[in-house]
């Protein structure tokens, strides 16, 4: 682990705290059986705000290769409402660009297929990069050419070399993800064609701060991202952002289209000067309003604990569903440990009969919860709760109750009774 003093955007000296969880273990690294008898290491999870450009950062940095590794445990297709957000985006951007077979769609942080495998299904060509062996191997499958790299100048310039460029370049919830972000946005730079079309998506700081999704930061998102902040990092590398949508993916993420600055058929559009200027109504261009998250975090823990203490003493069961890195924020951070929760459980196979980090509460088949009726069901990737709720609406049977801890905690009913 290496100390970062200065923002990795613009070098200024960090001086001050966004947010302080404490110590947490790398959010991903779930354990087996043999490894609870072994010590867990734990590193600090000290957010920071940059006073010159207001990137919002973390400040100790672990190592990429060592987050990223080759048995990496988040696959994408085991979320449904995800394939299904990666599906339309597919029908709009075709139709947007009028793809076809004479164009090249490159993927950053392809993951295992879930995009591409759509325009594969068209006969467009496209090329994944993927740092996680595991997940690119799940691509590799579909039929989805994956290269297994991290991108950064040198690798885009391999690939421009090798004739690699693309018409349209994706990259999804990779941008936070970067520990150097400037070698990162100049990789796209490059590996764009001169006429082509950048689209990112990622969770919107203003709506994370909004929503007091404090949840989502751990050491695997080394920045969190506002538009003005990125319009600065892809204005110094030569790209303009032309145009912006915000969805509800993620507790709310933007999505920006770019181009290369001199590239001047593709006009900006009044989307990107409203949210902009909304931003800065909002006062995302001085430090108080990032100063002033962490009392809200606080009170967020306070009520969670509350609640469970209350629950607990009632005689009241609580199980989890999913094991999402935000979860295993969530938990660390509020010492919720099996005193509170019995265990939780996920589709991905990649993740049963393993342990949640640092908490180590088991992780098993969702047809635990069937089996063992718990009264409450803590949803912890709840940003698709209702996906969720569904999925396991027959806990109404024996009158369980989802809880869902963000925003605050709130108790809903199983949907579909009398």
């Amino acid at each position: 682990m290496t100390q970062t003093g200065q923002c990795r955007f613009c070098g200024a000296e960090l001086q001050h705290t966004f947010l302080d969880l404490g110590a947490s273990p790398i959010a991903n690294d779930y354990l087996n059986s043999s490894q609870l008898s072994q010590m867990e290491p734990f590193y600090p999870l000290h957010v920071k705000v940059c006073d010159e450009c207001f990137l919002v950062q973390v400040s100790d940095c672990i190592s990429a290769r060592h987050i990223f590794s080759d048995n990496y445990a988040y696959f994408s297709s085991f979320s449904d409402s995800w394939l299904a957000h990666a599906k339309a985006y597919v029908e709009m951007i075709t139709a947007r660009l009028a793809l076809g077979r004479q164009h090249h769609v490159v993927e950053v942080a392809c993951n295992d297929g879930y995009l591409l495998q759509y325009f594969v299904a068209k006969g467009i060509p496209v090329l994944g990069i993927e740092p996680t062996a595991n997940t690119a191997a799940a691509a590799t499958k579909k039929g989805i050419p994956t290269v297994v790299k991290f991108l950064g100048e040198e690798t885009a310039r391999d690939l421009t070399r090798g004739g690699r460029q693309a018409d349209l370049l994706i990259g999804n919830n990779v941008l936070a993800h970067v520990p150097d972000i400037n070698d990162f946005v100049e990789g796209l730079r490059i590996l764009l064609k001169p006429t082509g079309v950048l689209t990112m998506e990622f969770p919107h700081l203003m709506r994370l701060m909004s929503a007091n999704q404090f949840d989502t930061m751990y050491h695997e998102h080394y920045q969190y991202l506002s538009l003005m902040v990125v319009e600065k990092l892809f204005g110094t590398h030569g790209l303009t952002v032309f145009d912006v949508e915000e969805l509800p993916t993620h507790g709310g993420s933007l999505r920006i289209y770019a181009r290369h600055n001199h590239d001047e058929s593709k006009p900006r559009t009044p989307r990107v000067e409203e949210l902009h200027q909304r931003e800065l109504n909002a006062g995302y261009d001085r430090l108080d309003t990032y100063l002033s998250f962490t009392e809200r975090v606080k009170e967020t823990k306070r009520k969670l604990l509350e609640f469970l203490i209350e629950a607990k003493r009632a005689g009241k069961t609580i199980a989890g569903y999913g094991a999402p890195a935000k979860g295993n924020t969530l938990l660390n951070y509020c010492g919720v440990r099996t005193d509170f929760i019995d265990y939780t459980v996920d589709r991905s196979p990649h993740k049963q009969n393993l342990f949640l980090p640092g908490t180590r509460i088991p992780i098993h088949h969702p047809d635990k919860i069937r089996e063992t009726k718990p009264d409450y069901v803590l949803i912890l990737p709840w940003n698709i709760k209702d996906e969720i709720m569904e999925q396991m609406a027959f806990i109404r049977e024996w009158g369980g109750q989802f809880v869902v801890p963000i925003p605050e905690v709130k108790v809903y009913p199983a949907p579909g009774g009398p």
